[in-house]
């Protein structure tokens, strides 16, 4: 009798040699879930008619009226070649922008990644966007060139002018990869036609051709031109399937977690290598310590919360006791999963390398899972862009409103990226999400599968609060007036901000001495005595103890860094997100007596310090600005002109190719509501855009006070509650 496919996947399960953990990623609409679904047909997990119609890895009914990704789907497939079995962990990733934290998270758990790029639009702002997420989180890229067919079909080129534009696509792809790559792997990681690390064919057609294959099969570029000419395409997925080409690409160019576990580690996880634990992780030894990374949670009508991820060392077992590290709590695991589409199949245990599901763990995506506390969990999972825009929410029946307030927390759970805040005092919920989008699927799923009937206000822009130049010493006293802390805050300096935002120095609370990073600083321009003095790194602020011989200082300290935190996640101005900010405590003065030093003392006196010194420092507000890649016909080029300088954007580049003018803009975010609307009027329907940067900008003086009053009235704050 045949081996059933799951009695398969766990035999293969066991030899981490001949793992592949891979994501699949690319830009919006550049064939993904298609090469996708002709994988798993070529697999035997789904009918070749089906393939590419079926969507077998889109399985939320949105995904398939919209036809994009918006979530990650996982499953685990087996190959063959050359006598051996190998199997195939894939991810498939979603390529609209407002989805990318998707991207990023998948990232943690894959090794390698298939980055897909359309042969007729070539290199896109989110294929480098994709790129980014991958080379961030040290994940070895090859190259697959689609939609070959509209080459030979539409634009009717020689074999050798296709040559050209692939050569140019690729040349284009080594570049970022050179740029963007850490150093060291820049140069080892250039994708090469002739090593077989790059594939073109068409996944419409369910073909690929990769050179070491066309050698092996005598085919030739003529073959295929001739194939479309002679209408007789279909015979190619015969001759050249695109699963068999692609997938001896997967096991020949991309790594199994034995061969990149020691080189992802150190990147992702900031422990002693050294020690039995780093050993392990560094090994992926199965029989090692439990180190367990969720990077999804599915919320399952049947099964309750799913958390898939990477088990980067140790066996998975049902029914064992784990440890939330971030939580910091004991949980249960009650059931262990692999995957298979949108199927899950239960398994006793699966050893480490593996891409799996447990149930039974109430945490969070970025969550490390350990039998005992760690003294290191992973490195969080940072996103590339934040949110930037948000809705208030609330249910049309106030009897729907304890529904709603769990519902809003299962979507936080499922996407990450979607910042929910509720607020139990004003009874206000917000919804902070990447885009228009974005909400707006995240509110059509709380009505139609989560059957929650809500209403949303119109979308608000989250601003930014820094700060413009040195503040005064500001004093913060306990309200026993036992104790006092003084603090002093200045803008944190660019080249130490860009750092941060590029993930080279990493977030966190410092706990010892950390040699590492006080090099990094040192780099970026800090006195190295200074740079042994920051405490703690947050959202692009960094607090820094400058106190001498305070005895009780590590008794206060996570108190002090709570308050930081709360300070720079709700400024001084309007309770907006700080960044940019370097707050120093400079003394302070406590009471012997611990008893009148506990947090109901300390909290208030530090937030006031700190909002004490941000208020003498020119506090202001910037705001979110986007660069888009907009695409019209060269006719519109003064229509779309005009509509962006009456967005207050600005016009930045603006080049022909063919009959397209592809204009590059920047707008601030808080003019873009009806953009996509707006776009479409403008050019007849006929203009599309993409994101390509986010950042924040000085909001123009003239506007400052303005934003700041209307920020205060929506959220009900008082000139007395502000500043303090």
């Amino acid at each position: 009798m045949a081996e059933k496919m799951v009695d398969k996947v766990t035999r293969l399960m066991k030899n981490p040699q001949n793992i592949r953990n891979i994501a699949i990623c690319a830009h919006i609409d550049h064939g993904k879930t298609t090469f996708s679904d002709n994988l798993l047909a070529g697999a035997g997990m789904m009918s070749k008619e089906d393939a590419g119609k079926a969507l077998k890895l889109d399985f939320h009914a949105d995904e398939q009226e919209r036809g994009i990704t918006i979530d990650t789907a996982a499953v685990s497939m087996v190959h063959s070649l050359k006598g051996n079995e190998y199997l195939i962990n894939l991810l498939d990733t979603p390529g609209h922008v407002d989805f990318g934290g998707d991207v990023t998270r998948a990232m943690r758990a894959a090794d390698g990644a298939i980055v897909l790029v359309d042969a007729v639009e070539s290199i896109m702002p989110q294929t480098e966007t994709v790129l980014r997420q991958a080379l961030r989180e040290l994940v070895k890229p090859v190259l697959f060139i689609n939609k070959v067919d509209r080459l030979i079909k539409e634009l009717q080129l020689t074999p050798e002018q296709m040559q050209e534009r692939f050569i140019k696509i690729i040349t284009s792809v080594n570049r970022l990869i050179m740029d963007i790559a850490p150093k060291g792997y820049g140069e080892k990681w250039q994708v090469n036609v002739q090593n077989g690390s790059v594939c073109f064919g068409s996944a419409f057609h369910n073909w690929a051709l990769s050179i070491p294959y066309m050698q092996s099969k005598k085919i030739t570029f003529k073959d295929i031109i001739e194939a479309y000419n002679t209408d007789n395409y279909k015979s190619l997925s015969d001759r050249a399937p695109l699963h068999e080409v692609v997938l001896n690409m997967v096991v020949d160019h991309l790594p199994s977690p034995k061969i990149a576990q020691p080189y992802r580690i150190p990147k992702i996880w900031h422990g002693d290598i050294e020690s039995e634990d780093g050993k392990s992780l560094v090994a992926s030894d199965s029989n090692g310590p439990l180190y367990f990374i969720i990077t999804k949670i599915v919320i399952d009508p049947q099964a309750g919360e799913i958390s898939a991820g990477r088990l980067f060392s140790g066996t998975m077992k049902k029914g064992i006791d784990v440890y939330l590290n971030r939580l910091k709590q004991n949980t249960k695991v009650q059931q262990v999963f692999i995957y298979n589409g949108a199927k899950r199949e239960i398994v006793d245990n699966v050893p480490s390398g593996n891409f799996i599901g447990v149930a039974g763990v109430k945490a969070y995506a970025g969550e490390t899972i350990t039998l005992q506390p760690a003294e290191t969990p992973f490195e969080q999972i940072t996103h590339i862009f934040e949110p930037v825009i948000t809705k208030a929410i609330e249910a049309k029946k106030p009897s729907d409103l304890p529904k709603l307030i769990e519902v809003l927390r299962m979507v936080g759970k499922e996407d990450p990226t979607v910042k929910i805040e509720i607020n139990e005092e004003t009874g206000e919920h917000l919804m902070h999400g990447m885009g228009e989008l974005h909400l707006e699927v995240i509110e059509n799923r709380i009505k139609t599968e989560k059957g929650v009937e809500v209403q949303t206000s119109n979308p608000i822009v989250v601003y930014r609060e820094s700060i413009t130049k040195p503040s005064q010493e500001a004093m913060g006293k306990t309200p026993n007036k036992h104790n006092l802390f003084f603090f002093r805050v200045d803008p944190l300096e660019d080249s130490i901000y860009e750092a941060i935002k590029k993930g080279e120095i990493s977030e966190g609370r410092i706990k010892k001495k950390d040699l590492e990073l006080r090099d990094k600083l040192v780099e970026c321009g800090m006195e190295s005595k200074d740079a042994l003095k920051v405490k703690a790194i947050y959202k692009g602020n960094i607090l820094m103890d400058m106190t001498r011989g305070q005895v009780h200082l590590g008794e206060v300290l996570e108190l002090i860094l709570d308050m930081f935190e709360d300070v720079m996640s709700q400024g001084p101005l309007a309770r907006e997100p700080c960044f940019k900010v370097k707050v120093m405590l400079t003394d302070m003065k406590l009471h012997e007596d611990a008893i009148h030093r506990g947090p109901a003392q300390v909290y208030p006196a530090v937030r006031e310090g700190i909002r004490g010194a941000m208020m003498t420092s020119r506090p202001i507000l910037f705001e979110p600005y986007q660069i888009l890649r907009i695409e019209a016909p060269s006719d519109f080029l003064g229509e779309i002109s005009k509509l962006i300088s009456n967005k207050r954007g600005q016009l930045l580049d603006a080049q022909q190719e063919g009959v397209l003018s592809i204009i590059k803009a920047k707008l601030p975010v808080g003019e873009m509501f009806g953009w996509s609307s707006d776009l479409r009027s403008a050019t007849g329907g006929r203009g599309s855009s993409s994101l390509i940067d986010q950042m924040f900008e000085k909001l123009p003086e003239e506007l400052q006070d303005k934003i700041v009053k209307q920020i205060r009235n929506r959220k009900g704050l008082t000139e007395a509650q502000v500043g303090v």
